[in-house]
């Protein structure tokens, strides 16, 4: 599963550049936009994992849940970032996550650009081009890095207080638009935490499964255990996750 994964995404990643500067967008809200590059790229991975796996589940962004006779489930976004690629914005990934009886036991995150390739499987260490990482070190949430995004829906639970607050108490901040992506860069150090609101599964299966096995830790933002299918995520080093969880739960 783990090389169909990798093929998959980074047959997918080939896609998304060919279409990349001249695709053509449509909004599906109010602020979220998707092309034929997200629905190409999808018919891609799907099909690969049909021939491959053709009794798996597969919940992917932009179809319906494909129900299999199998105990797996794959969890695809084809194009995480799409509003960053409509506008050639360099930071999009293909997210691939396997699930199997309730748990994340595989993860896929590729980055096309930088042909960077992330992946993690259970009991197994998270990898950036085949070379371990890890999260940082670091200790204290005003000397931390975070990472964080907004939701399409701007009208209700916005993340406007939670940002304010942690852009005065962290050491920085910033938005990239990528929570495959920002997960990503939690497990390799590049950020010592991230959070957002409303996100869909697809968005943080594979990512959530990378950050853990690189030695983070993964849980709603009021500290409860994470579940892919609820929508809010904290992910952190784990040295600062207590302090984030106690910030959370302090109205802002």
């Amino acid at each position: 599963m783990r090389n169909i994964a990798i093929l998959a995404a980074k047959e997918a990643g080939k896609i998304l550049l060919s279409y990349l500067g001249s695709v053509d967008k449509d909004l599906k809200s109010e602020r979220e936009f998707v092309t034929i590059a997200d629905k190409d790229a999808e018919k891609k991975i799907v099909g690969i994992i049909k021939r491959n796996f053709p009794d798996h589940s597969i919940l992917a962004e932009e179809s319906s849940l494909e129900e299999g006779s199998s105990n797996y489930k794959w969890i695809i976004d084809p194009l995480d970032g799409t509003n960053n690629y409509v506008y050639s914005y360099p930071f999009f990934s293909v997210s691939i996550a396997v699930e199997k009886d309730s748990e994340i036991i595989l993860g896929v995150v590729y980055d096309p650009i930088r042909e960077e390739l992330f992946e993690a499987e259970k009991d197994k260490k998270s990898r950036l081009n085949g070379r371990q990482i890890y999260v940082t070190q670091t200790k204290e949430l005003k000397k931390s890095r975070l990472l964080t995004g907004f939701p399409y829906n701007m009208k209700k639970d916005n993340n406007l207080d939670y940002f304010m607050r942690l852009a005065v108490d962290a050491l920085e901040l910033r938005v990239d638009g990528s929570a495959a992506l920002d997960l990503c860069y939690v497990a390799c150090g590049r950020a010592d935490g991230y959070w957002e609101l409303k996100l869909k599964p697809w968005d943080t299966a594979a990512g959530k499964i990378i950050v853990e096995c690189a030695g983070g830790s993964v849980s709603q933002i009021n500290g409860e255990r994470f579940d892919p299918y609820r929508p809010n995520l904290l992910a952190t080093n784990g040295k600062i996750h207590k302090e984030m969880v106690s910030m959370f739960n302090v109205r802002c």
